[in-house]
């Protein structure tokens, strides 16, 4: 009798280790399936072999670090989007991707159910359904930790590694881990054990793997200039790079300097507070040097709606929402408003600071002689005096008839 046939995002980590297991003894043929992001510190040919040794029946490794730092990072920090004022998305990023490329594997080994390891309290569960219903109304989602009877059998983390014995299944975990991580070219996550109160230092709990502590970076400033055009970064110190060579080499240049660590207490989608530390440094120095030159290439006007409407973009992206008609709409807005943000900005990072010290651009708005503070160019004074009495009328007419106590 032939098995149905699953994909599993599987990341070789003690998660996506049981459920491999557990789906073989579910009947399923499962085909694991590692979406390389860039992940910094993980072994991908061990992870791969590790699949293979504990049945899966196809096992691969898919690449898609420069379509992740292009068509997903990079357009998401064009709209300068954080969840709630902190939050670069750097996991809410990667997780449409990850279900994109597990349907289109899906579709290639005949499999109709896709399964991941996210929890039932989580914002990635949310990520990885709405994002594979939207491309394949038809898939079924395998979330065993929302299944009752999957909770019944691994209540904690001592079943699970006592499963993987069981099983022969190499883990490499422990029963007491202070935090766990989530990692990708875009950033690291630590959540979890420790983090989870708000009254541990979350900063010196984490040992982190991209980013050395700003007091123990170097005590000079390191110069580095970024160039844009319409809006997209393109090399990093006169360099000609790739997007993913250009997050990799920000990464290893803010990563030194102490860049982008943050500590937040968020709001998940599901409703509860989480805590998380992060660090990205790599997008936060393209943050910050793409607001600099936007300062000098767009529209006031047009800068104003686009503030009024990135933490929708930062909302959509952090709940899962990438591929819906409204993303669509607002990425095209986005494309035309980019045109004119073609230029460099050279910043001076110091202990987890940045510091502007140079922007330049062929479309710069900014007029020295206009703007100027002595005496000549092209901007009356004289004018301002009509302009501030039409803008002053309602405020004249209302302070008549409705007086302020002052």
């Amino acid at each position: 009798m032939s098995r149905d046939q699953v994909v599993l995002a599987y990341s070789g980590g003690l998660d996506t280790s049981v459920i491999l297991g557990w789906l073989q003894d579910e009947g399923y043929d499962v085909h694991c399936v590692y979406v390389d992001l860039g992940q910094p510190c993980e072994d991908r040919e061990a992870i791969l072999k590790k699949a293979h040794v504990c049945g899966a029946k196809s096992a691969r490794i898919l690449d898609v670090q420069e379509e992740l730092c292009r068509d997903f990072a990079f357009p998401v920090m064009q709209w300068n989007a954080k969840y709630e004022g902190l939050y670069l998305l750097g996991t809410s990023i990667a997780r449409p991707l990850i279900s994109k490329v597990c349907l289109q594997v899906c579709r290639e080994v005949g499999a109709t159910a896709y399964a991941h390891g996210a929890t039932g309290k989580g914002n990635d569960q949310c990520r990885f359904q709405l994002a594979a219903e939207a491309l394949d109304p038809s898939i079924k989602i395998i979330a065993p930790w929302r299944i009752e009877r999957y909770r019944d059998l691994f209540p904690g983390r001592t079943e699970m590694i006592a499963y993987c014995a069981e099983k022969n299944i190499p883990v490499k975990a422990s029963i007491s881990k202070p935090y766990s991580s989530d990692e990708n070219c875009l950033h690291i996550s630590y959540e979890a054990g420790l983090l989870e109160d708000p009254a541990v230092n979350g900063v010196d709990t984490v040992e982190f793997g991209m980013t050395v502590s700003p007091q123990k970076a170097p005590d000079k400033v390191e110069s580095v200039t970024i160039a844009f055009e319409a809006g997209v970064p393109v090399s990093v110190n006169g360099k000609k790079l790739d997007a993913f060579p250009i997050v990799k080499t920000l990464n290893d240049i803010g990563g030194r300097n102490g860049i982008g660590q943050i500590d937040v207490i968020e709001n998940r989608f599901v409703g509860m507070k989480s805590r998380g530390v992060y660090e990205a440094p790599g997008m936060t120095i393209l943050y910050h040097a793409h607001l600099m030159l936007e300062q000098l290439t767009l529209d006031r006007d047009l800068v104003h709606l686009r503030d009024r409407l990135s933490p929708e973009i930062a909302e959509m992206v952090y709940y899962g929402f990438w591929y819906t008609p409204k993303m669509d709409a607002l990425m095209a807005f986005n494309q035309q408003s980019q045109q004119p943000v073609t230029g460099e900005v050279t910043l001076g990072l110091y202990k987890g600071n940045m510091i502007v010290q140079s922007r330049q651009s062929p479309n710069s708005l900014y007029d020295a002689a206009v703007a100027s503070m002595e005496g000549g160019g092209t901007y009356n004074q004289t004018d301002a005096e009509g302009f501030l009495r039409i803008m002053g009328l309602p405020s004249r007419v209302q302070g008549r008839v409705t007086p302020r106590t002052y």
